[in-house]
């Protein structure tokens, strides 16, 4: 009994004892395993600091400080030393209205103030116009077309840097900021401004790099070798704009305030000696057409030529009326001939920018219409193709389009969308709601209708509001419709100032708050007569549209339709 008893006293120390040897051990292991995971993130932080994580296998493109190569739709080739992007990143990156001519077997490109024209079978590259001797030519490969970029510096004005060591290449827009410093001491450039990050480069003091942006302490830069990174903004030092970003000037300060000056091609320009207009700035007379030939045709003589003086001297831009020969009913084919051909708009255009040069002509009013609905697309490559000619010359292109709503040869011959994203303005006709071929009288331009196809223009059609412009009509028509309602003859055209002496005496304006215009009715013996009247009222109602919407300004059509108040009122409206 005894012997048993001292065993059993002898067991519970036992236990006790290897159960603090175990917690003894436990805590050497941990300690030791907390030294060893220091000692290693010690070691990895040495060598994160000194030893480049970031080694690229493929080239990385970077465009304006932005790695983009995730977005590269195919490879970028290099041969001979000669950059090559595809043709669909060409479109992703630099323009996307970049276009295959069939007929020339070559490719189209624009950017900015420049129109390329390039091919598979010559190194030679035309850029507005001129011809010049290139290292290469564009390049079929796998069935994608390949440019040479870097062939192509001046036409999307760029400056291109290939380093080989890194697998880097760097595109720049000369027409960004760009700011350098140097780093005054020895640093690496981290991959994110992060406690751990990885090390993407290592500069030596002295070195020189280019400033993307700064906050909260941290600087996001570019090295030398083309690299991406971060670093703390005091290490960098003489900090210096060493391009300074491009700023456009925009020819025409606050709102459009234009006035078309319409006469036909068989009548000379009005003699404006010695009179304004109010708050006009500018003025667009009829000066060109296209002729039953296809070709340009002007109408400016002396009278023409004293006119732009006129409204030089006047402080009024001059935007004459280029018109294709929409009143014939052949000039559908004719203006057909000339958009689905390369060589026809090329020859149109330069036409245009010879003729800008030579009268000293601020800009171009484009009025094309009665077009085949097929060719809205080419309509629209000539537009594409004329606006950098013109930009390079310092000149505005506006262009005139119906609203979204009508026939095939009369809106829907339109791609609003593209010549709102590439002319300088686009110019809504607001107006014709009901027009001479209309079936029943009308309004001609009702505040709902117009209101309505604003929404179109800037929702639908995704158009800057900063670049449309709201055209409204100084004219109405008259109406005469039997005893049974139906019309009789083709409505008259009258001007707003004409408006009152067409109105019998004892006749009164009723007014419509929908279509915000006074109406008038009469009978005419056995038929009836009706008037959407155009007045200071209703305009003023659509103006403001231009300034709830924060539109480019306003269009008149035409001079001489007007009563004298119109321009104050215009003047007044556009300046709140």
């Amino acid at each position: 009994m005894g012997k048993g008893r001292r065993i059993m006293e002898k067991e519970p120390k036992r236990r006790l004892k290897e159960e603090r040897g175990r917690k003894s051990k436990s805590v050497k292991i941990t300690i030791i395993t907390i030294i060893a995971l220091f000692v290693i993130f010690t070691i990895a932080m040495i060598l994160n600091n000194f030893i480049i994580l970031d080694n690229n296998k493929t080239t990385n493109l970077i465009i304006n400080n932005t790695n983009v190569t995730a977005n590269l739709k195919n490879d970028i080739l290099i041969e001979n030393d000669i950059i090559y992007l595809s043709e669909s990143d060409i479109a992703n990156f630099f323009d996307k209205h970049i276009y295959y001519d069939e007929d020339t077997n070559k490719i189209i490109t624009t950017y900015d103030e420049k129109i390329a024209e390039i091919g598979f079978d010559d190194n030679n590259i035309n850029i507005n116009g001129n011809n010049k001797q290139i290292s290469a030519s564009a390049i079929n490969k796998d069935d994608e077309v390949y440019l040479p970029i870097s062939e192509m510096q001046d036409v999307y004005d760029v400056e291109i840097q290939n380093i080989p060591e890194t697998k880097v290449i760097t595109i720049d827009s000369l027409d960004r900021e760009q700011k350098r410093a140097k780093v005054n001491k020895n640093v690496s450039v981290k991959s994110s401004s992060n406690f751990i990050a990885r090390t993407v480069d290592r500069l030596n003091k002295g070195d020189a790099v280019i400033v993307v942006s700064s906050k909260d302490g941290y600087s996001r830069i570019r090295t030398g070798n083309g690299k991406l990174g971060i670093v703390k903004t005091n290490v960098l030092e003489n900090e210096t704009v060493v391009r300074e970003e491009k700023q456009e000037e925009k020819q025409i300060e606050g709102k459009v305030n234009l006035v078309w000056d319409y006469y036909s091609e068989y009548v000379t320009a009005p003699n404006r000696s010695g009179t304004t207009i109010d708050g006009v700035n500018v003025v667009s007379p009829a000066f060109f057409y296209i002729d039953e030939e296809g070709d340009l045709e002007e109408n400016i003589g002396v009278e023409g030529q004293n006119y732009i003086n006129w409204a030089h001297s006047n402080g009024y831009k001059v935007w004459p009326m280029v018109a294709n020969a929409y009143a014939a009913r052949e000039s559908l084919d004719i203006t057909s001939n000339i958009m689905n051909s390369y060589e026809n708009r090329k020859e149109l255009i330069e036409d245009i920018v010879e003729k800008c040069t030579e009268y000293n002509l601020d800009g171009i009013n484009l009025d094309f219409e009665n077009m085949y609905a097929e060719d809205k697309d080419m309509y629209s490559r000539f537009i594409i193709e004329l606006t950098p000619r013109l930009k390079e010359k310092g000149k505005v292109l506006s262009v005139d389009v119906t609203a979204p709503d009508g026939g095939e040869t009369w809106s829907m011959c339109f791609d609003r969308h593209t010549i709102g994203d590439v002319a300088d303005y686009i110019i809504f006709m607001a107006y014709d709601q009901n027009g001479t071929s209309s079936t029943k009288p009308g309004t001609t331009a009702g505040y709902d209708w117009v209101k309505l196809n604003l929404v179109k223009f800037l929702q639908t059609e995704e158009i800057e509001p900063e670049k449309l412009i709201l055209a409204v009509p100084l004219y109405t028509r008259v109406w005469t419709t039997d005893s049974s309602g139906e019309l009789v003859g083709t409505p008259t055209t009258i001007a707003m100032k004409d408006i009152d002496s067409n109105i019998p005496e004892g006749v009164e304006k009723t007014w419509n708050d929908e279509l915000k215009q006074n109406y008038v009715e009469y009978a005419n013996g056995q038929n009836k007569r009706q008037i959407w009247i155009e007045d200071i009222d209703s305009l003023k109602a659509k103006i403001s549209l231009i300034t709830e919407n924060n539109l480019a300004g306003v269009a008149a059509w035409e001079k001489d339709m007007e009563t004298q108040d119109v321009w104050q009122m215009f003047k007044e409206e556009l300046n709140k």
